[in-house]
C-alpha cells in the first residue's frame, strides 16, 4: 500500500513491537507527529519537557524492560538536545533508537534554518547512524536500526530523515522483525575447557558481575555458578541486580566506593571470574595492582573489551548466558570453606557504616529498602545520591537499578524513571537525586505529572554539589570553588507549581511517615530531604590508587591521630 514516509516510520515502529515513544515536536518532524496522531490508539507518545528528557526516558524504558527505547526530535537544537542521552546509552550499552528529522534534501549543506549534521555529530557515540534522503530505503533503514541496537553488545542508533522524505509516498509492505539470536559463533570449545580448568583449579575464586549479566539475561546462570563453585560475588554499578544483594555470597559493589570486603576479596583471590564487565577505571583503580594475586578469566560478548584495560589470562568471547550454560555443564560442585570464612570475616570487620545520629542519605535509603522490601525500580542521578543508592538498597532482581555509569550524567534519573514507569507500570519507581542533579532536568516533573502515574522523587538536599565538595574537602584543602548552592530555590514550591505533591523532611522521625505517604500516593510526589552539606560517601579509593587502599572515616581519624 502507498504510505507517506512519516506513516512508514510509524508502521515500522509497530512492526518492531514499539508501544511507547518519547519526544518533542518541531517543524522538520511535523509529518511524523501528524502520523502519530492517526496512530495514537496504538502507540503512546510521551511529550517530555525537553528533548534530553526524552532520550533519558527512552534509555530508562529500555533498561527497565529489556526492549528498545525510542525517542523523537526535530532538526537542529531538537536533535542536538538528544546527544547527552545518546552518549549515556552508548557508554552503558543500552538499546535506543533515536529518530530525528532534518531539513528538506535541497536545503542540506546550506546552513538552512535549524539544520545540523546530527548524523555526523553522533557517529562516535552510536553503534551506527543513518541519514535517509531516499524514501525507497526508509523502511529497511528503520528495521536495520532496531536490529543493530539489539544485536551483540546493545547500544543506541540514530536515524535522521529529511522532511521531504517524510512527506513523499512509497509502497509499504509489512515485515516481521528479524529475530535477534545471542552471539554464540565466537564461543570456542577450547576456551570453555580452559575456563572450566581454571575454575576447577582455583581455591579462592571470586566472581565479578558486570552489566553484561543483566543485558544477556544471565542472572540465573551467574547465581548457579556462584553456588556451584562456592565463590563470593561482587558487582559493578551496572551489574546491580544481576546477582541478588540478599544472597549470602554477595559482598557488595567493587571499586572507588565499593565495600572493603569486595576490594580486599578481589585483591586476595586466586581466580577472578569477570562476567560482562569492562574493567572501568572506577572499578579497577590502579590497574597494575588490580587482582594482583589472581588469574583473570573474562567472559564478554565484545572482543574489543578483552585486554583493553586489564590483561587477562583467559577469555570466552560471546553471549554470557550461553557461555555460562556451557561452563555449567562441565564444572563440578566444589566447596571452599576457608575462603568463604575469610570473606565472611571481612564482612563482619568492614561493614558499611554511617552516622546514625542525624538525617543522612544512607538512613533514608535503608528505610526505603525496608518499606519496599526491595520490590521497586530505583533510578538515580549521579554523585553521592547514586553511590548511597548503590550501597544501601539491596537489589534482588535485574533491571531494578537504573543509573548512568559510564558517562555519569547528572539529570539522567528523573527522565529514566518516567521511562521505567511507562515500561513497567506494575512496579513502584523511585528516583533518588541530589539537589544539584535535580535542578538539571527538574522540568520533567511536569512530564511525570502529565503521565498520571505513580512516581516518587527523593531529593537528598544538601545545598552543595556533594561529591565534588567531598573531593574538594579531601584533595583540594577545603577550597569549595563554586560547589555551594546557596540560592533560594524551594524545591517543594517548584514541584507543587508543576502539579506534583511535595513534602519537606528535615528530621529522622519524619522519614518513615513521609515514605509511607509517598508509597501510597497515586501520582507524582517529591520528597525534599534536608541533609548536612559535609556528609561523605565511604569507603573511598583515591583516583589512581589500588582498590586495596580503600579508606573510611575511621581510617582518616586514625591517620590524624598518628600525625
Amino acid at each position: 500500500m502507498q504510505l507517506t514516509g512519516a506513516e512508514i516510520i510509524v508502521e515500522c515502529l509497530k512492526e518492531q513491537g514499539v508501544d511507547t515513544v518519547f519526544g518533542y515536536p518541531g517543524g522538520a518532524i511535523l509529518n511524523v507527529y501528524d502520523a502519530l496522531y492517526k496512530y495514537k490508539d496504538q502507540i503512546t507518545h510521551v511529550l517530555t519537557s525537553h528533548e534530553q528528557g526524552a532520550s533519558h526516558a527512552a534509555d530508562g524504558y529500555a533498561r527497565a524492560t529489556g526492549k528498545v527505547g525510542v525517542c523523537l526530535a526535530t532538526s537542529g537544537p531538537g536533535a542536538t538536545n538528544l546527544v547527552t542521552g545518546i552518549a549515556t546509552a552508548f557508554m552503558d550499552s543500552v538499546p535506543v533508537v533515536a529518530i530525528t528529522c532534518n531539513v528538506g534534501t535541497p536545503l542540506l549543506g546550506k546552513d538552512s534554518f535549524q539544520e545540523v549534521d546530527i548524523n555526523g555529530i553522533v557517529m562516535p557515540i552510536t553503534k551506527h547512524s543513518f541519514i535517509v534522503k531516499d524514501i525507497t530505503i526508509l523502511a529497511d533503514t528503520i528495521r536495520r536500526a532496531f536490529k543493530i541496537a539489539k544485536s551483540g553488545r546493545p547500544g543506541p542508533v540514530l536515524v535522521d530523515v529529511t522532511k521531504d522524505v517524510t512527506g513523499a509516498k512509497y509502497e509499504y509492505t509489512s515485515r516481521r522483525p528479524v529475530q535477534i539470536t545471542p552471539k554464540v559463533d565466537t564461543i570456542k570449545e577450547e576456551d570453555i575447557k580452559t575456563a572450566v580448568r581454571m575454575i576447577n583449579e582455583a581455591e579462592r575464586p571470586f566472581i565479578f558481575a558486570g552489566g553484561g549479566t543483566i543485558i544477556s539475561g544471565a542472572s540465573k546462570e551467574v547465581t548457579e555458578l556462584a553456588h556451584r563453585i562456592d565463590a563470593p560475588v561482587c558487582d559493578s554499578l551496572m551489574g546491580k541486580g544481576g546477582f541478588s544483594g540478599e544472597d549470602p555470597l554477595y559482598t557488595g559493589m567493587i571499586g572507588m566506593h565499593g565495600t572493603k570486603t569486595s576490594n580486599l576479596g578481589v585483591s586476595r583471590c586466586d581466580l577472578l571470574i569477570v562476567l560482562g564487565a569492562r574493567f572501568d577505571d572506577r572499578v579497577t583503580g590502579n590497574t597494575s595492582t588490580f587482582a594482583k594475586n589472581a588469574k583473570i578469566l573474562q567472559i564478554d560478548v565484545d572482543a574489543a573489551e578483552i585486554n583493553k584495560n586489564v590483561i587477562v589470562d583467559a577469555c570466552v568471547i560471546g553471549d554470557l548466558k550461553e557461555a555460562l550454560k556451557r561452563i555449567l555443564q562441565l564444572v563440578p560442585e566444589k566447596k571452599h570453606p576457608r575462603w568463604i570464612a575469610e570473606i565472611d570475616g571481612l564482612k563482619k570487620k568492614f561493614p558499611l557504616k554511617y552516622d546514625h545520629t542525624q538525617l543522612t542519605g544512607p538512613y533514608i535509603i535503608e528505610k526505603l529498602y525496608e518499606l519496599t522490601q526491595g520490590d521497586a525500580i530505583i533510578t538515580t542521578e549521579v554523585g553521592q545520591n547514586q553511590m548511597w543508592a548503590a550501597q544501601y538498597f539491596k537489589y534482588k532482581e535485574p533491571r531494578t537499578f537504573l543509573s548512568s555509569g559510564g558517562l555519569g550524567t547528572m539529570g539522567y534519573g528523573l527522565g529514566a524513571a518516567i521511562g521505567a514507569k511507562m515500561g513497567r507500570p506494575d512496579k513502584t519507581v523511585i528516583n533518588i537525586a541530589g539537589d544539584g542533579c535535580f535542578r538539571m532536568n527538574m522540568n520533567e516533573i511536569a512530564t511525570a505529572v502529565r503521565c498520571n502515574r505513580q512516581l516518587i522523587e527523593i531529593i537528598l538536599d544538601n545545598h552543595v554539589l556533594g561529591m565534588v565538595r567531598q573531593w574538594q574537602t579531601l584533595f583540594y584543602d577545603h577550597r569549595y570553588s563554586h560547589t555551594v548552592l546557596n540560592d533560594a530555590v524551594d524545591y517543594v514550591k517548584v514541584a507543587e507549581a508543576m502539579g506534583a505533591k511535595a513534602l519537606r523532611i528535615s528530621t529522622m522521625e519524619e522519614v518513615e511517615p513521609a515514605l509511607r505517604e509517598a508509597l501510597s500516593y497515586p501520582g507524582t510526589i517529591v520528597l525534599d530531604c534536608l541533609i548536612d552539606q559535609d556528609l561523605s560517601v565511604y569507603p573511598m579509593v583515591p583516583a589512581g590508587a589500588s582498590i586495596e587502599d580503600a579508606f573510611d572515616e575511621e581510617d582518616m581519624k586514625k591517620d590524624e591521630q598518628s600525625v
